[in-house]
């Protein structure tokens, strides 16, 4: 039974019972005489031992297992090689993400928004005792998810969004200030935001500095991102022919982005591609592990049902055998 452990295993030593109840039913069978008194045999000598004689003792084997599968139902069986590593606190995080115009920019494949999705993805994947939430901005901001431990259910919407879901524009200060008006009353042990950006605050009615003092209030710690690539990056225009991309200057307001983290006690990081980007996500993931206890435990599962199952069988067996096909040899 491997994996198996028994949460009662005293009731194992009961086992000895069934070696007792072999032997004993060999000496029965070895000791069985005969209750008639006959002159002579020779009336019988042609008629034999039948091949259900001989089958007679299947019906003891059967009692045997029945009362084998009964005392490990007693024991408990319980698989117990299942580990989980669990947070005894975890940690609330708010995703907020840019949706600007600006992030189609191609300096990251195959774009700032889309890759930005993905990494953002794969760090929700990571954290599967966290509860993560999303919200997005641009000349506006609003909660794309809530707080939530369905990360499959964030994870759909953060597959969603897009550039031109809200008017366009860079409102970093209304950005943050939804995300904390999402996690603010969190009970978490550690509240976390990670603001994610491509340019300069020119929209909102609420400044980053402001939004960034309300965050420490609450004692939530803001991580801000700034990508794009240093110089020019190729940015979608519209043209009378379509879209077409022109390089044009990247612009990040990193003092404002430094401001805020330095305010909350986060950090601030550069991403100028994708795999810096992956980079700065694994960082703020180790950062923030590395603030909650852990403990490890096994899950145990009940498996007494299929022994108890077998033991019913075996018993219905026997009785129903012991009174048609052996009727008249027990």
């Amino acid at each position: 039974m491997n994996g198996i452990k028994f949460a009662e295993p005293l009731f194992l030593y009961m086992l000895i019972v069934v070696p007792a109840m072999i032997v004993f039913y060999i000496l029965k069978q070895q000791s069985v005489t005969a209750s008639v008194r006959m002159p002579g045999l020779q009336p019988f000598a042609h008629t034999g031992t039948t091949f259900r004689h001989y089958l007679r003792h299947i019906l003891f084997a059967v009692r045997m297992i029945a009362v084998t599968m009964f005392i490990i139902v007693l024991a408990r069986p319980q698989k117990t090689d299942r580990y989980q590593d669990v947070s005894t606190e975890g940690i609330d995080i708010v995703l907020t993400q840019d949706i600007s115009g600006s992030m189609l920019a191609r300096d990251f494949k195959p774009d700032r928004l889309q890759a930005a999705k993905n990494i953002a993805t794969e760090f929700i994947s990571g954290r599967p005792y966290d509860r993560i939430g999303l919200v997005v901005f641009s000349g506006e901001s609003f909660t794309q998810c809530p707080i939530t431990t369905d990360h499959a259910v964030l994870i759909n919407l953060l597959r969603e969004i897009q550039s031109g879901m809200i008017e366009d524009g860079t409102a970093i200060g209304m950005g943050l200030a939804t995300a904390v008006n999402r996690i603010k009353d969190s009970k978490a042990k550690s509240k976390v935001i990670i603001l994610l950006t491509d340019g300069v605050n020119n929209r909102g009615e609420i400044a980053p500095a402001t939004a960034a003092g309300i965050a420490k209030t609450f004692g939530i710690r803001v991580y801000t991102i700034g990508v794009g690539t240093q110089g020019t990056a190729p940015y979608p225009v519209q043209t009378p022919y379509g879209i077409q991309y022109q390089d044009m200057p990247v612009e990040i307001d990193e003092a404002i982005l430094q401001d805020i983290a330095v305010t909350t006690g986060g950090k601030y990081f550069r991403a100028t591609d994708n795999d810096k980007l992956t980079q700065v996500y694994k960082e703020i993931d180790n950062l923030e592990k590395s603030k909650i206890d852990v403990r490890q435990f096994s899950r145990k599962e009940e498996k007494y049902f299929f022994p108890a199952l077998i033991a019913f069988f075996m018993l219905v067996f026997e009785i129903i055998t012991r009174n048609t096909i052996f009727k008249n040899l027990t």
